[in-house]
């Protein structure tokens, strides 16, 4: 009776485990439409509210700063708030800026929606990370938990270029109906706030009674006088630099440079998103055969050679009549965003190395300083690239991306000379 009665048990905290990763999921599919969608809205922007790109450019800003700025400041205090009631406010609170959006109509609300967005998003990824280890029973599938929800993460990127396109009118890319899709997101953001009401959501009580918010708050500042860790977070910025600076302008890229139809450039763009995807999973496999060091180096002159190639077949095989069909689409839209395969690996790759160098106690700084000063990379990669694009051209904006490429494997070299000559223990310092 007893033995029947545990196994009833397990079954039923196996049941509230899947509807624990369900939600999270829902909520990283959610965000990675919202957060990835800045590209094709600064791009509909410059159409519908006749904003410059150096105006436009700063929508990475209002996402990424609230970013930074939350994740810096309330991290060690989110487990006293209840990481229940932060999922809950966070999707409240972009389920209702969706709403606004379409009854707005302006440039303004583009931006207080996407400061909405990132405050939110700092509250849920914090969220989600603590969550996961709630719900795995060991590290193993951990690790599995992880790669799902964020593979899951990428499946939302790819959908939100299909989903925006969707509403883009073709015959007229000024026009407001791209402001639609807002409507059928708040409706998701709607359905996700159910779904994490009636989910019984396992807070992480030892977390709340360690040691203080203060003390974990100081210890992630004492991170930073690790040299391995400033040389980290040159690599975390400049990385990100480059992945924002193309991934944000890619859609006007192919509209303005390769004179695609705004519905087509958007599309297009969802190469990128795939790339990252498979880059992803494919460097699970070759890092297990090769130093990280050696692959992140190739990765980063095939970037470099990607660009190389891309750009000169962008000034040479420009159409003089708008493309509105996939079949009429140059060779050099799909060269540049095969990137995405070789920048995927960088970026978790520099993460898991300057945790694997850290005690397990001091991974939630880390992160949080991660989470920070990529947001910021983020930031100052689209202001820059979108100067670049407006004052110059959109062929010298993405050459310029060689300059932060050359500072990162620089950067890769002395990142990797620290990890091996300061010994683990400083790190505990």
């Amino acid at each position: 009776m007893e033995n029947a009665q545990y196994v009833q048990n397990k079954h039923e905290t196996q049941i509230d485990k899947l509807r624990v990763m369900a939600i999270l999921i829902s909520s990283y599919v959610l965000f990675a439409i919202l957060l990835n969608s800045v590209g094709t809205v600064i791009l509909q922007s410059i159409s519908s509210f006749g904003v410059s790109k150096t105006n436009a450019s700063v929508l990475e800003g209002f996402k990424d700063i609230p970013i930074a700025i939350v994740s810096f400041f309330v991290a060690a205090y989110l487990p006293r708030f209840g990481f229940k009631r932060a999922m809950l406010t966070s999707t409240l609170l972009v389920t209702v800026g969706s709403l606004l959006m379409p009854l707005l109509s302006n440039f303004f609300m583009s931006k207080m929606l996407f400061l909405i967005v990132g405050a939110s998003f700092a509250l849920i990824k914090i969220s989600v990370y603590a969550l996961i280890g709630r719900v795995s029973d060991n590290q193993q599938a951990h690790a599995s938990n992880m790669n799902i929800v964020e593979g899951c993460f990428m499946v939302g990127v790819l959908a939100g270029y299909w989903l925006f396109s969707a509403f883009i009118d073709p015959t007229q890319p000024e026009s407001y109906s791209w402001l639609n899709v807002y409507w059928l997101i708040a409706f998701l953001g709607a359905a996700n706030l159910l779904l994490i009401v009636f989910t019984h959501v396992p807070e992480v009580k030892h977390l709340i009674q360690s040691e203080s918010p203060q003390a974990q708050f100081a210890g992630m500042l004492k991170l930073v006088w690790l040299p391995f860790v400033v040389m980290f977070i040159i690599c975390a910025f400049f990385y990100v630099l480059v992945e924002q600076g193309i991934g944000t302008w890619l859609p006007t890229f192919n509209s303005e440079v390769l004179n695609l139809a705004n519905h087509i450039s958007v599309q297009v763009t969802s190469i990128f998103a795939a790339c990252l995807a498979a880059g992803r999973l494919l460097a699970g496999y070759v890092l297990r055969k090769m130093h990280w060091f050696n692959f992140l180096v190739l990765s980063l002159f095939l970037i470099a050679a990607l660009i190389l190639i891309a750009i000169p077949l962008a000034n040479s095989g420009v159409s003089s009549v708008q493309i509105q069909s996939w079949s009429d689409v140059p060779i050099a839209a799909f060269v540049l965003p095969l990137v995405g395969l070789f920048m995927a690996p960088i970026y978790p790759a520099i993460n898991s190395v300057v945790l694997s160098a850290l005690p397990s106690q001091q991974h939630a700084s880390m992160t949080g300083l991660i989470v920070v000063f990529s947001a910021l990379g983020g930031t100052f990669g689209s202001l820059v690239t979108g100067a670049i694009f407006e004052y110059f051209s959109g062929q010298t904006a993405f050459y310029f991306m060689l300059v932060p490429i050359a500072i990162l494997t620089i950067a890769l070299f002395l990142y990797k000379r620290l990890l091996t000559s300061a010994p683990i223990t400083e790190a505990t310092a």
